[in-house]
């Protein structure tokens, strides 16, 4: 399987840092992280800046998953499962989105194949990096049969 992480916004060296550069060296999927920054300080601008960024990294031979308020909450099992069979139906190749703290654009959710959400509450879109990446490392290892997850 092979994996981008398209995201708006630099990580800066810190332990979220080290959290996440951990998690992609237990990831044994082929993965990228393509971090976007947008130079506009202006919101509006910034958005629409950061849409151009996002659309021109997402390939068509790519399942796309966005994280996005509005979509799903899946748990572990389910998310494991969902890539699964994804897999299973021959996709070799996902993308997964996340925008910057103005959200995303509609262009963006209408790219996606599947909307993610990790529930009801808002996260900094640094910390749903680290959460992604952690998620993605469990079902990788929920698919291998490893005891990581436990029920």
């Amino acid at each position: 399987m092979k994996i981008d992480l398209i995201v708006i916004g630099r990580m800066k060296k810190g332990a979220m840092y080290d959290l996440c550069e951990d998690y992609k060296k237990r990831i044994q999927w082929n993965l990228k992280v393509i971090e976007c920054e947008s130079k506009f300080t202006d919101p509006t601008v910034a958005q629409k800046d950061e849409e151009q960024l996002i659309l021109s990294n997402l390939k068509n031979d790519a399942i796309i998953v966005v994280l996005d308020e509005r979509g799903n909450g899946l748990r572990s099992l389910d998310f494991a499962k969902t890539i699964e069979n994804f897999q299973n139906s021959g996709e070799s190749y996902m993308q997964f989105v996340i925008g910057g703290s103005d959200g995303l654009t509609e262009a963006i959710r209408d790219r996606a194949n599947l909307l993610l959400s990790f529930g009801q509450q808002t996260w900094p879109h640094m910390m749903a990096r680290m959460m992604l990446l952690e998620q993605v490392y469990r079902a990788q290892q929920i698919l291998k049969n490893h005891p990581y997850h436990r029920e």
